[in-house]
């Protein structure tokens, strides 16, 4: 069973469009029950079921039988969202006949759900002449494929229904992780990986008769240059190993392969598109095969197809032409192909992997670019030269907008604009209520471009220096001396406000490629502070070059991230008085900086009164201590909605923190997504937080809004909220003291495709 299963999967995610995948689909399940009739039913963006591919019914009847939820035994295994298993289908009072496709002589019927995200995708149906009921390791089997095939299925779905590269789609909505906030609205850009044969995006061949010949001299400048390197090697390799080089030639040579490709070019796909589809599916054939020595040739093909394609892919790349609002696409993007897109081009990001503290989601919130990480279910190889809308606030990517949509997108960023340009007035203006309640508004900091924009949009310190980014940013560890130069611009360019500086946290979601952490569970293993520890040479390296950027100014204040226990503040406490004292011997006149631990994990919200008598000040990752106080990862784009900042739970929680720290005579800040929230930081100031952190694009927002009530109105919403129990009760809540306030324009915006 598992074999079997692993079998068609590998084969399903090897299909280039849905349509093939379906074929797959049902033509391997029948096969494998020994069956006489497999069919899939898909969900259409009506809401009816329907047949979408058969193996054993009539072919004529795909994409006319549809069913609406409850109607016939599909539609009762939608309704029922659990298996259906008769061996007299046709006695059943939910039966319902459909003459075309000739199911009457089937009397068994299997039906299972196909579930993905808590709906239901379609139906996996298999029937049989014989009467009998599918036994129990049938309809495991059926159930088991059902749910390994959910997330290839779900794309139909997600398109609107089965969309083949190249054909007019509709509009589709996909879900992943905010990377940096905004919204843009442009046109797809693809970029993937140079000879990825799974990763060539379809592009639409403007010119066949030109695309041909482009094809043909491809071919032309591998086969020389298979010869060229097949009489460079041939005095240093047997006679065996020469005759790889001839097999090379003899499938260039090949008219049948060349013949498949340019039919491809011929229906409207480029040289590339063509060319990858059909190496994939020699590759699969020569996979599937049982004979050893035949199965090995797989891997010659793929070898072959990377090389055609490397030529194929350099000569379009140098031709490309970037939109003006271009929306960069790819499975994984990074730093270095941003550089790619001229600045002025350059809308929006999304990328298929990658989480919120991706490189290129760090860079993308320093030159602030609207970006959307994790969208694992985009079919990204189809997307380019689509029209896209980017909601860099949810975490969402539209493809094919409707025009609706496209209206109120438009009106969102125009919005927006508008604030930006009105907030800009704020700069110099004191961050108070309006019976003189006084906040100061820090930011968080990683990178020099952040420096800018914090000063320019006001603020008054960092809250949050991650000196990560620069570890993040090279190939090996930055020298002391190196990071001592990073310290010192940051130090310089806020002096004499203060710097809050947190030692290096990796781990988790943040992994360095020179210093790599292999973990099962990273969120919950050697990350942070504990990595520091354990290695006292890389803590005492950046404590020497924290310290030593420090001098003269004196603005230094160090932060230890991911504190679970006392003794992990001790340990790194005695190593920072050592590193201190060193610095003075050495003749440096260095200030002892004050010291700080994080509040990030519920441990440490329980030790806050026992922390706040070991540190001068704490500080509150809002993130972090949301995503472990309600077991969601916030970069997993499939929970993303259990993520609520304003759950009762995480606010009980952090009014217990204010409340330790105060108790002990110490200052509590906080940082994260929740300090830049609006509506978020009327609550948190009215708990009692000294300093809120938040990124610069917040800052003029939050300042308007806390300028725009008072400090009572503040602490009596804040009693409203506390006897609640309901995160979306909480948020509603403040939106309408907001709108109330005359601060609606500030929330953030409804970007939902309600519309």
């Amino acid at each position: 069973m598992l074999n079997s299963l692993r079998s068609i999967v590998q084969e399903v995610n090897a299909a280039r469009d849905m349509k093939s995948a379906l074929a797959i689909i049902v033509s391997r399940v029948k096969e494998e029950m020994k069956t006489q009739v497999c069919s899939v039913y898909l969900r259409d963006i009506k809401g009816d079921y329907v047949l979408m591919a058969t193996d054993g019914l009539n072919a004529d009847a795909v994409g006319k039988v549809r069913l609406a939820a409850g109607e016939g035994l599909v539609g009762r295994v939608v309704v029922r969202e659990e298996p259906i298993n008769l061996e007299h289908a046709e006695a059943h009072p939910s039966y319902q006949y459909f003459p075309e496709t000739g199911e009457e002589r089937y009397s068994s019927f299997l039906g299972v759900p196909i579930i993905h995200h808590r709906k239901v995708l379609g139906v996996l149906v298999v029937q049989q002449v014989e009467q009998r009921r599918f036994d129990e390791g049938e309809e495991a089997f059926l159930v088991t494929m059902s749910a390994q095939l959910a997330g290839v299925i779900a794309h139909a779905e997600a398109t609107g229904g089965i969309v083949a590269p190249g054909a007019k789609a509709t509009q589709a909505k996909f879900l992943g992780v905010s990377g940096a906030s905004g919204i843009a609205i442009g046109e797809a850009v693809v970029l993937t990986p140079t000879a990825d044969l799974r990763a060539v995006p379809y592009q639409a061949c403007k010119d066949v008769d030109a695309e041909i010949a482009f094809f043909q001299r491809s071919l032309t400048a591998v086969r020389d240059d298979i010869k060229s390197l097949g009489e460079q090697l041939r005095a240093r390799i047997n006679r065996e190993e020469q005759a790889l080089f001839d097999a090379y030639l003899a499938m260039l040579d090949d008219a049948s392969l060349a013949r498949e490709v340019t039919d491809r070019i011929r229906k409207g796909a480029s040289a590339p598109y063509a060319w990858s589809e059909v190496i994939i599916e020699h590759e699969t054939i020569f996979n599937s095969m049982n004979d050893p020595y035949l199965r090995e040739r797989a891997t010659d093909v793929r070898d072959l197809g990377r090389r055609v394609l490397a030529y194929l892919q350099e000569s379009n790349q140098k031709a490309r032409v970037y939109p003006d609002k271009t929306i960069l696409i790819g499975e994984e993007l990074t730093a270095s192909m941003l550089g790619e897109i001229p600045k002025e081009k350059l809308a929006g990001l999304v990328s298929v992997l990658g989480s919120s503290n991706s490189h290129v989601a760090i860079l993308a919130r320093a030159m602030d670019i609207p970006t959307v990480m994790g969208a694992v279910d985009l079919p990204y190889a189809q997307m380019d030269g689509r029209p896209v809308i980017v909601d860099g606030y949810k975490g969402a990517v539209y493809s094919d907008p409707s025009a609706q949509l496209r209206k109120h997108y438009k009106a969102i960023y125009l919005e927006e604009q508008a604030l930006v340009k009105g907030l800009e007035a704020l700069k110099n203006l004191p961050c108070e209520t309006q019976d003189r309640y006084r906040l100061p508004l820090h930011v968080n900091t990683g990178l020099m471009a952040d420096v800018v924009r914090s000063l320019e949009r006001g603020a008054e310190g960092v809250g949050l220096y991650r000196t990560e980014v620069p570890f993040l940013l090279r190939d090996r560890f930055p020298s002391e001396e190196e990071q001592r130069g990073i310290y010192r611009e940051q130090l310089e360019a806020f002096a004499p406000h203060s710097v809050t500086m947190r030692t290096l946290d990796i781990g988790g979601d943040k992994a360095l490629p020179y210093f790599p952490i292999e973990e099962d569970n990273p969120f919950l293993g050697w990350r942070g502070i504990r990595v520091t520890l354990d290695h006292p040479e890389i803590f005492l390296a950046q404590i020497r070059a924290m310290i030593k950027a420090s001098e003269g100014l004196d603005n230094l204040r160090i932060l230890l991230p991911m504190i679970t226990n006392i003794q992990e503040v001790d340990a790194a406490k005695a190593l920072i008085q050592r590193v201190h004292k060193e610095l003075l011997e050495e003749g440096f006149r260095v200030r002892k900086p004050q010291i700080g631990a994080m509040i990030e994990v519920p441990a440490a919200v329980y030790l806050a009164p026992e922390l706040s008598r070991r540190v001068d000040f704490l500080s509150v990752g809002s993130n972090d201590l949301t995503q472990y106080l309600l077991a969601v990862d916030r970069n997993n784009a499939q929970v993303a909605d259990l993520y609520q900042a304003f759950h009762p739970a995480v606010l009980r929680a952090l009014q217990y923190i204010v409340y330790a720290a105060h108790d002990a005579g110490i200052s509590v800040s906080i940082c994260g997504e929740l300090a830049g929230d609006p509506g978020a930081a009327i609550l948190l100031m009215a708990m009692g937080f000294d300093v809120l952190s938040m990124n610069a694009t917040n800052l003029p927002k939050v300042k308007s809004v806390i300028r725009g009530i008072t400090f009572a109105r503040a602490k009596t919403l804040l009693e409203e909220v506390m006897r609640m129990s309901n995160g979306d009760q909480i948020r509603d809540h403040i939106a309408r003291e907001l709108r109330d306030s005359g601060l609606n324009r500030l929330i953030r915006p409804v970007t939902s495709d309600s519309n």
